[in-house]
This record gives structure tokens, sequence and C-alpha cells, in this order.
């Protein structure tokens, strides 16, 4: 997500009335030869870019009720409405916090490599002016969809038990403080990971290893349904799963395509890698599934997807589209095998945070590393297979630090909450099913 300097606009011609006063002629002339002897281009918002990075932050926030649905659809019946709260509350949460101060710590000036300071607390001092060829605000609220999803992403490990009022202030708390600093890391000047020279793309690391390593933390904190491994857990509504499937599918090219920050090459090449990886991605689940149990699922197939774009979203502009077809075809097969881990492990990750997102995330990161090249996108990084072998290691490094750093946080924040609010509802409130307990109310009239 690094911001690319605009374009010289001197050669831009200005239709001038023939009443047009000495004040304008300066101010079209004089101000941006000053600025050319100083040696640096007048910035200048292109409409354009602008017009893409608002839609670019509407298919984002879209994400989070198709991650709504894609959760909603995979629990019990009577626990649908507080799965899709989970979610959905996370928008209202977030999105203050964000302003407020979230913007500030990821995006603010570095203290030392670590976090942002204060000084676009309350988006003091972000306006209108620009961020690259964008208004700052808007790199603001793109940046601020991120910070919703990513959050909401982890309440799947936790879904059919976790208290509200304790999950309403862990999304606060955790976004304060374990989102924002990897997301400076990551992303924000002077980030120590982005000085080492670490490829995150649109947040493969600072999103989904992130919230996938968290949400084993949860899920082991927290501990499993009381009708884990005693009764079939089934679905309530899989046509649920696959809407929110495919409106995560359409909205995540705002997420990749949009982290180009401009309507140009760049984010047709992320565009075009999200399809194709995507794509692969499914196939190649739903090969493995076929092969191990002898029949294609359509969860399966929506899992598969969700699968591609988590894999190829820190890689979608710096790789090639075979490149993104061998990661889709790689991710698919390995988050498979990923989510068979809690069969052995014996942990209750709900709907599969971790299988998909975390280790997603991790093999995405490392890929990226393998398949990067400058072939399409000039200003990038050569990967292992352009003979640069250093990047692994820096890839390895950057996504174990994230993962340990979630990891450690995570568990400080939920052993807080627990020995203050408690994590969990009661036995009989869980037996009775969320949405009543936490909400008093039901998504089906089931007797």
């Amino acid at each position: 997500m690094t911001m690319k300097k605009p374009p010289t606009r001197l050669g831009r011609r200005w239709m001038t009335p023939a009443g047009i006063t000495l004040a304008a002629i300066l101010a079209l002339t004089v101000q941006p030869l000053q600025a050319l002897a100083q040696g640096a281009s007048p910035a200048v918002i292109d409409k354009a870019d602008t017009a893409w990075m608002m839609v670019s932050s509407a298919l984002v926030l879209l994400m989070v009720p198709g991650l709504a649905l894609f959760y909603g659809g995979m629990v019990r019946h009577q626990n649908v409405l507080s799965t899709l709260m989970h979610s959905f509350v996370a928008m209202g949460i977030i999105m203050i916090q964000w302003m407020v101060l979230g913007y500030s710590l990821a995006f603010g000036q570095d203290i030392g490599g670590f976090v942002g300071g204060f000084n676009f607390f309350m988006l003091n001092n972000v306006g209108l002016e620009p961020k690259g060829t964008i208004p700052h605000l808007v790199f603001m609220v793109f940046q601020g969809m991120f910070a919703i999803i990513t959050p909401a992403l982890i309440s799947g490990a936790v879904a059919e038990r976790m208290k509200f009022s304790t999950y309403v202030v862990f999304i606060t708390l955790w976004s304060t403080l374990v989102y924002d600093p990897i997301a400076h890391w990551v992303w924000g000047e002077g980030g120590w990971l982005l000085k080492m020279g670490a490829l995150d793309f649109a947040g493969g690391t600072v999103v989904h290893l992130n919230s996938g390593v968290a949400a084993l933390v949860a899920a082991l904190m927290i501990g499993p349904r009381l009708a884990y491994r005693k009764e079939r857990i089934y679905p309530n509504n899989l046509v649920l799963t696959l809407l929110g499937a495919g409106l995560l599918w359409f909205g995540w090219f705002g997420f990749n395509a949009g982290s180009a920050l401009a309507s140009g090459e760049l984010a047709a090449l992320a565009f075009v890698t999200t399809m194709i990886a995507t794509s692969a991605a499914m196939m190649s689940w739903l090969a493995v599934e076929w092969l191990f149990h002898g029949k294609p699922s359509m969860l399966g197939a929506a899992s598969g997807a969700v699968a591609g774009l988590v894999v190829i979203t820190p890689a979608a502009g710096f790789v090639s589209p075979t490149g993104a077809l061998m990661m889709g075809l790689i991710g698919g097969s390995v988050c498979y095998g990923g989510v068979l881990l809690k069969n052995k492990g014996r942990y209750d990750d709900s709907l599969d945070v971790f299988g998909v997102h975390g280790i997603g995330g991790l093999t995405g990161a490392l890929l990226t590393g393998v398949f990067a090249t400058t072939l399409f996108n000039k200003a990038g990084v050569p990967g292992l297979l352009d003979g640069n072998t250093a990047i692994m290691g820096v890839q390895a490094m950057g996504a174990l630090a994230a993962a340990a750093y979630s990891m450690v946080m995570t568990a400080v924040i939920l052993l807080a909450l627990k020995f203050t609010m408690g994590l969990r509802v009661e036995e009989e409130e869980e037996r009775m099913g969320l949405d009543t307990s936490q909400h008093g109310e039901r998504a089906y009239n089931i007797p």
C-alpha cells in the first residue's frame, strides 16, 4: 500500500476567461514554477483516482455484511442473529474507534517504527488535502474499512458462545492494541516492517494472518461449544453462506485492486490476479475434498474461494497472472489442510477462521516472496524465482513477528476480560441460543 507519487500536471490545459485576473494567472504559473524550483511536483488530486477509491471503500464495506452472511449460514438456527451481529456491529464500533484514535495510531507520525503518534487524533490534520492523488479523508476511510473487517473475522472462531458485551469491549481493545500497531509496522511511514522491505500489498499479514492467529487464541481460551464433538452440528442455511461468499468475492476487488490507491495499471493487475487466484483456489479445494471425501461440497467451494482471496491479498500487485494461478492452486489445498488441523488439535474454531485466514495469510505472505516479479509492476520487488533469495527471510520474519505479537496481545486482552466481564455465556443461555439470550430475537420462527 505504498503511496505512489502523483504525476506532474503542469502540462494540463487551463481554460481561462477573458477577464481573468493577474492574481489568477500568478496562481496558475508562479506557484507551480516555485514548486519545481524547490525540486517537487505540486500535489494534485485526481478525480478518477478519487472516484475509484470511494467505490473501493464501499466495496470493502460491503464485505462486512457479506462476512456476516457467510458466517451466519454456518451456525445453528438459534445463533444466526448473534453471529450476524458480531460482524454488523463492528461497522459502528470500529469506524468510531478509527476516527478517534485508530487512524492516528496506524498512520500517524512514526514512534520508533512501532506505532503512530497522536497527530491525527480525532482526524486532526486530516482533511481534503492530497494524500498521493486522492483526498486525505478518502485515504483514511478506505483504510478504515480494513480496520472494520479484521476483528469481525475473529468472531467466527468464538461463534455460538461468546458474551456480546465482552465481544464489544474485546474488538475495541484488540483494534487499538493489536491491529493499529501492526498496520503501522507494515503500511505506516516509518513502520519497521515497511523499512525492512516486507511485502503486503493489501493485508495478508495485517488483516488475515493477524486475525487468524487471534482467532486461534480466542478459540482455545474460550473453550469449545457444549455440543462440540458430542453431537453433529449442522449449518442452518448454506444458501446464506454462498451468498455471503459471493459478496466477499465481489467486495474483495475493492480490497485488493483498491490497494493500488489509484485507478491505473496497478489496480488492473491486482483486479486480474485476484480473480485468477480465487478461481484456482476454489477448484483446488474442491479437487482435494472430492479426492478424500468422495463428493465436492458447496461449503467447500465457498471456503475455497475465500481461501484464494486470502492467499492472493498480500501479492495482488506484486505477481503475474501466472503467479496468481500457482498461488491459488497451492493456497486452496493448503487451507483445506489447515481446516483439518482442528480435528487433530481438538480445538473448536467454529467457522475455520484460523484454517482459512491464519494459514492462508501465512501461505500468502511466503508465496508472495516466491512469485513476486517486476514484470508487471516495475516499482515492485523481484521474488525468489527472479533470483532474490533474501526476500524469503524478510517475508518469514514479518509474518512470524506479526503472528507472535497478535498471539501474545490477544491472550493478554482475553485474560483481562475473563477475570472482569467473563468470556462466555452461561450454559443455559448457550443451550437456549444466543439470539434469544443475548438479543431477545429469533432469526426463524421455528417452534
